[in-house]
């Protein structure tokens, strides 16, 4: 089994939505040009921002199959994000990726009935990996979401002997003593993108290659400049950029981050649509405000693109 790593940034890419709340697969298309134009060229799709405990198992299988043949023929490359509480249902999702060759698939933990020791943890994944025996398999630890703050440098320790696939972690966890040890573990051999937008610069000084993020759909500019500033040593213009960054995240999540994000994408020409319960959407006001307040804080001269809407 070859992969490459995740380097670079891989975008968490919203589902979109007609405002009825069905499956707007159509806009797919646009999402993917719009991200190749901003040079991210890894998706990472129905994850936490695709809303994947939002859709039903035929959602997302058909959700994959839209993006594997907008992605085919282009430099695209599509990761899978298959985890669900019901074992099956990710089974089924980790085998259609495999079919379709999927990049690499990745699953969080159950988190209705959850797993109360590494072992079981472990025992989880291992089963999901299975169903996908010629693929990359990434855990997604993001304990804010799951309620599952289980040890990742013993997830690594142990699963490495059972799940023949592993190819890293998914750390979406502000615990960067964790991450560290992660990073070094079995001198380096696995490859643990980052998944906290807000902290990319502090994960990238400890030896982060790659990071998988909402915010790179509407502000990859912003994240690619930290990367090269970072590279060449130019620390002041990283933390500019960085708390750019915090200063977005910060007004989004002040109205409600998912609808919030969905929204900006609107005002970037792709329609994702409405986020569905219990994510709220924003009032016609609301977004309105929005607009208003990013204009004003240097938000479409950062990413250098004009608002459409």
């Amino acid at each position: 089994m070859s992969h490459l790593p995740l380097t670079g940034l891989t975008a968490a890419t919203h589902t979109p939505f007609h405002a009825d709340g069905f499956l707007n697969l159509a806009v797919v298309e646009q999402q993917a040009e719009h991200l190749l134009a901003d040079g991210v060229t890894t998706v990472f799709i129905g994850g936490s921002t695709g809303e994947s405990h939002s859709l039903s198992l035929n959602e997302r299988l058909a959700l994959a199959q839209r993006w594997f043949e907008v992605a085919r023929g282009s430099v695209l490359r599509v990761v899978v994000h298959v985890g669900t509480n019901c074992l099956a249902d990710a089974k089924v999702l980790a085998s259609q990726a495999q079919q379709w060759k999927a990049t690499a698939i990745s699953a969080l933990s159950p988190s209705y009935f959850k797993p109360r020791s590494v072992e079981q943890l472990v025992a989880c994944a291992a089963e999901i990996a299975a169903a996908a025996p010629e693929t990359p398999f990434y855990f997604y630890d993001i304990p804010v979401l799951t309620g599952v703050s289980l040890s990742m440098p013993d997830f690594l320790e142990q699963a490495r002997h059972r799940i023949p696939t592993l190819a890293g972690l998914k750390f979406t966890n502000p615990d960067l003593m964790a991450y560290q040890l992660c990073l070094r573990a079995d001198s380096g051999r696995w490859d643990v993108p980052f998944g906290c937008d807000e902290f990319l610069l502090a994960a990238l000084a400890l030896g982060a290659k790659g990071a998988v993020g909402s915010g790179f759909n509407f502000s990859a500019p912003i994240y690619h400049r930290i990367i090269a500033a970072f590279d060449r040593g130019d620390l002041t213009t990283a933390r500019d950029e960085q708390f750019r960054s915090v200063r977005l995240i910060q007004l989004l999540a002040s109205v409600g981050y998912m609808g919030a994000a969905k929204a900006v994408m609107t005002m970037l020409g792709v329609p994702v649509g409405p986020p569905r319960l219990p994510n709220a959407t924003l009032t016609s006001e609301q977004a309105t405000d929005l607009e208003d307040r990013l204009s004003k804080m240097g938000f479409f001269d950062w990413i250098g693109r004009p608002k459409v809407s």
